[in-house]
């Protein structure tokens, strides 16, 4: 399936197999597509708590509010930053880099970030954001459904995953396949009322 075709079947699916299991290989091959999203200064900051276990995806359920496609799907993906990933030796987000790249960006990640800590926490929403549209369209592309999540409370899922405390969680994305196909969509904006040229 074409690139396209994957961003018009994407669908926040609620209904999965809870008997259908997701192979690690695969979950892998979805991951290693979302590690070439991009993030500033290459820093990337996001950081995958991959959860299949049948008993965490239930104390992650309870977590969310009882929502059955957290225990349902085969897989649960907890979109988390790392905060201080900017200051975590930096050299090694350019190592491939020529020298003089290097000599640049290296002091710039430095300078942009520290100190800065709404910055940190709004590309930590910004690279997490992306990764995770880049592992539903991965997903889609492979057959599998998924959901974007907010409804959870994250105090609760932070406990259950064990956050470390300069980290935070963006999101959470369920894949599995669907017992059912998602509802017609609920009405799209035309083009016209979302898009100006130029200016407003």
């Amino acid at each position: 399936m074409d690139v396209f075709e994957a961003i018009e079947q994407r669908r926040a699916i609620k209904n999965f197999d809870p008997n259908y299991a997701i192979s690690r290989q695969e979950i892998d091959e979805i991951l290693s597509a979302a590690i070439l999203s991009p993030t500033s200064y290459n820093i990337q900051n996001w950081r995958f708590v991959v959860i299949t276990d049948k008993d965490t995806k239930a104390k992650m359920r309870a977590a969310s509010w009882n929502q059955a496609q957290v225990s349902d799907a085969s897989v649960v993906i907890v979109l988390c930053a790392d905060l201080l990933a900017w200051k975590k030796d930096p050299a090694r987000y350019w190592k491939n880099a020529p020298k003089s790249a290097q000599d640049y960006l290296v002091p710039a990640i430095i300078e942009a970030y520290e100190g800065n800590e709404q910055f940190q926490r709004d590309e930590a929403i910004r690279s997490c954001g992306m990764a995770a549209q880049t592992i539903m369209l991965a997903s889609k592309a492979m057959n599998y459904d998924s959901c974007p999540m907010i409804g959870f409370v994250p105090e609760e899922v932070a406990k259950i995953i064990n956050l470390p405390s300069d980290h935070m969680i963006v999101m959470m994305v369920v894949i599995g396949k669907a017992l059912k196909p998602a509802n017609p969509r609920g009405g799209q904006l035309p083009l016209d009322q979302v898009s100006v040229n130029d200016h407003f």
